[in-house]
Parts: structure tokens; sequence; C-alpha cells
């Protein structure tokens, strides 16, 4: 998700997303489905989104 969609996702649905964190990873929509590389950007940037154990 790029800023822009972040943005237009938590105006259309703010009602929804009271509490809720949208993160924005600021991945183009450039890759192809289960791309490789696109698979290193999401194992590099989504660990530090997601709660500790």
């Amino acid at each position: 998700m790029e800023k822009a969609q972040r943005s237009r996702l938590s105006q259309k649905f703010r009602p929804h997303l009271d509490g809720v964190r949208v993160a924005c990873l600021d991945i183009p929509d450039d890759y192809d489905f289960m791309d490789p590389k696109l698979i290193a950007l999401l194992q590099a940037r989504v660990p530090r989104h997601l709660p500790r154990r």
C-alpha cells in the first residue's frame, strides 16, 4: 500500500477504523503476484508493524 492508498482508505472507512492502525509499507504496486523481489520487501518491512511476542 502506498501513502495515497492509505489516505483514501482512512477517509472512506474512518468510522470503522477507530483504534485500528493502518500501516503503509511504501511499496509501489509494480510487482507480479509472488515476485521474489516483492516477497523480500515484505519480509523486510512487515515485521516492524507486527506485535512482538
